[in-house]
């Protein structure tokens, strides 16, 4: 692509969500100099999701990943706001609220009418919904929504998935693969759009069959994630794995490849439901199927 023919950059960011994710996506948006409204549901919890990004800026500064003035830009340029009116002015808006069908249907419809520009990009980070399904519900914009597949956590992981719909125009695509590789400077790959993508349609059977591993008693959880840390070369145990990312989030992604594909390695295991029942969702709760602090 010719520097006439390439996409124009993208300025005005837009998150809906300030969890990890959420927090994660505006930090990394912001320490490219980007301008990020991140919107909560109300002001408290807008205020700890501008607390989060702050206190990971912090972290990089102290590892020496950071310089101290570039932290203060970024976080100068982070607005955490409880309106979603806010977004009116984005050019892209990336929706990172929890893993529901519903209220991310919700999202999309009310973005539909708050974002001005017709031009801008409505994106998802969704681990695993449809991407389709999302753009239908934008009433006429379905041609400017996609999939924007961050990994956890953001600030660290190269990966994003970028998740065209059949009803996705190219050249959005194009603007949006320019936004992460040339404005992040992280690493897109193209991954259908079917329940799991391409990284968690691999990913999920395997954290399923570790929980079922240790679930039938055959080994302790500590030898399922020492076996493919040290056997596999693999930087985490699938068990830890699971606990970093969420288990409700496991869950959820496995409800959705089940749902869709109907095959017995996405179902989920009876201890992975009990434990999401009981709120023990990993370490963002302090217990998981390991006990954190």
């Amino acid at each position: 692509m010719s520097a006439v023919d390439a996409p124009a950059a993208v300025e005005r960011v837009g998150i809906v969500g300030g969890g990890i994710m959420g927090t994660g996506i505006a930090e990394v948006c912001a320490r490219a100099g980007l301008g990020v409204v991140l919107v909560e549901t109300d002001a408290d919890r807008a205020e700890a999701a501008r607390g989060r990004v702050e206190q990971s800026l912090d972290r990089a500064v102290r590892r020496g990943k950071l310089e101290a003035e570039a932290a203060a830009e970024a976080l100068d340029g982070l607005q955490a706001v409880s309106d979603l009116g806010e977004l009116a002015d984005r050019q892209l808006v990336i929706e990172a609220v929890f893993e529901d069908r519903q209220a991310k249907l919700d999202v999309f419809a009310r973005l539909a009418d708050v974002v001005e520009d017709p031009e801008a990009i409505l994106a998802s980070n969704t681990s695993s919904i449809p991407i389709v399904e999302l753009a239908a519900a934008t009433n006429g914009r379905a041609e400017h929504v996609l999939g924007l597949h961050f990994f956890n956590p953001v600030p660290v992981l190269a990966l994003v998935e970028i998740i065209p719909s059949l009803l996705t125009d190219a050249a959005v695509s194009e603007r949006a693969w320019a936004f992460t590789a040339d404005q992040l400077g992280k690493d897109p790959i193209t991954a259908p759009d079917r329940a799991g993508f391409t990284v968690n349609a691999l990913l999920i059977p395997y954290l399923l069959a570790a929980v079922r591993m240790f679930e039938q008693g055959l080994a302790s959880a500590e030898d399922i994630d020492k076996g493919m840390v040290k056997g596999c070369a693999h930087p985490m145990g699938p068990l830890a794995l699971a606990d970093l990312i969420g288990l409700d989030t496991v869950l959820g992604v496995a409800e959705t490849l089940y749902a869709e594909h109907r095959e017995q390695l996405f179902a989920p295991p009876p201890l992975l439901q009990r434990l999401v029942a009981a709120n023990l969702l990993g370490r963002k709760t302090g217990r998981g199927l390991y006990r954190y602090g």
